[in-house]
């Protein structure tokens, strides 16, 4: 007797890629022991958080002694922690922004879903340009929207604007980003996001209502070689970025991410207050107490980046020296090689019994490459150098 909605049921047979290979490397850890396996399945960043976490920490534990030190607040976070989020901010994205132009949610995940739930009605699109992240695709039908992907140039990872262009219909109410991309790690130009924005601008007149820009950021902080990541809300007044801590600060179990919009947006202050509350009646409630605490704390820090840099270095080296095809990252901590031989799933499956966990391209959209995170210690890729050979002679 069937006891899940069948919606999840196909959910759950298809989960997510990440999880499944996360998964069996637990199994294979208890089978072989955790030094004999080389897991890069999960982007679970390892660094310890900055030292400015701590502080803000032991500050809290001082305070939490007052009442209601972990009661309930106003449904978009402190104003206080607002404030100070909106300050840093305001440089990060070269605009003015106040307090209200911001809304504190459960990590970036949250405030995607609150924002869904307050843009979409049943049977609208969102568009995103693949490779992407699988779970874009249920946070829209969360919302009984329509997820429809874009692939983006092979050649770079850059967006197809064309190809967007043909893709844009009177249905579209979002199209949602991802840059510094999981899982390519390309990083989108300035002229990119300003041609983008221009055409949902022409898209959005013609169609009698506005296209949504949304800009997932988790690892704005994280790229390479002099790259920046340029803002989105200059550009656009129908633009959103939305980020969290879980990277920079590497608090991703502590759930604490923001939504903020453009503020010269027109309908700003009813957009914030759908936000809010959807915020509320998702039953996120409120963003997290601490979380709030240790954000403010450490607006200004980072975790230590030369570190990534290296491991990114040593992968290069490592994908290299067995022959393999790839782009070097620009921003986060993942590589997207071709699959040897075209079918990616084959190959991962090769990988593993190497005791080498990837994930297979085809959890992202886009069949024939496989990701690997570089957030594992550098011992680990060297490591896995034999593994990849082995795999990659085993195509030819």
């Amino acid at each position: 007797m069937p006891i899940l909605a069948k919606s999840v049921s196909s959910y759950v047979e298809k989960a997510s890629w990440i999880r499944r290979m996360f998964e069996t490397g637990g199994r294979l850890k208890a089978q072989y022991g955790e030094q004999n396996v080389c897991d890069f399945s999960l982007g679970n960043p390892d660094l310890p958080a900055p030292a400015a976490v701590a502080r803000g920490l032991r500050a809290f534990a001082e305070h939490a002694r007052e009442p209601f030190a972990f009661g309930y607040m106003a449904n978009n976070g402190f104003a206080w922690a607002r404030e100070k989020l909106a300050a840093h901010l305001s440089r990060e994205q070269g605009v003015e922004l106040d307090a209200d132009d911001v809304l504190l949610s459960c990590g970036a995940a949250g405030g995607i879903n609150a924002f869904f739930r307050a843009v979409l009605d049943p049977g609208d699109e969102v568009l995103s340009f693949a490779p992407y992240f699988v779970e874009y695709g249920f946070y829209t039908e969360n919302h009984n929207g329509v997820f429809k992907a874009v692939m983006s140039r092979k050649d770079t990872f850059a967006p197809d604007l064309d190809a967007l262009e043909k893709a844009v219909s009177p249905g579209t109410r979002v199209v949602l980003i991802n840059s510094p991309n999981n899982p390519t790690g390309a990083v989108y130009s300035h002229d990119d996001i300003a041609a983008l924005a221009g055409l949902l601008e022409a898209k959005s007149r013609e169609y009698g209502r506005p296209i949504w820009l949304a800009s997932d950021e988790p690892y704005r902080f994280l790229t390479y070689d002099g790259v920046r990541t340029p803002p989105v809300l200059p550009l656009y007044q129908y633009a959103l970025c939305i980020g969290s801590f879980s990277k920079n600060l590497s608090l991703p179990g502590e759930r604490v991410g923001y939504v903020a919009v453009a503020p010269h947006l027109p309908e700003k202050a009813e957009l914030m207050a759908g936000l809010t509350l959807t915020n509320r009646i998702l039953g996120f409630v409120n963003p997290p107490v601490i979380g709030q605490h240790l954000m403010a704390a450490a607006l200004d820090s980072n975790v230590d980046i030369s570190v990534y840099a290296a491991r990114r270095k040593a992968m290069a080296e490592v994908l290299t020296g067995a022959g393999y095809e790839f782009r070097m990252p620009m921003g986060a901590f993942y590589f997207f090689p071709k699959a040897p031989g075209g079918d990616d799933v084959a190959f991962v499956n090769r990988l593993l019994e190497e005791k080498v966990l990837a994930v297979p391209g085809t959890g992202f959209g886009c069949p024939g490459y496989f990701r690997l995170a570089f957030c594992v210690d550098e011992g680990v890729i060297r490591k896995a150098a034999d593994g990849f050979a082995k795999a990659r002679a085993a195509f030819g």
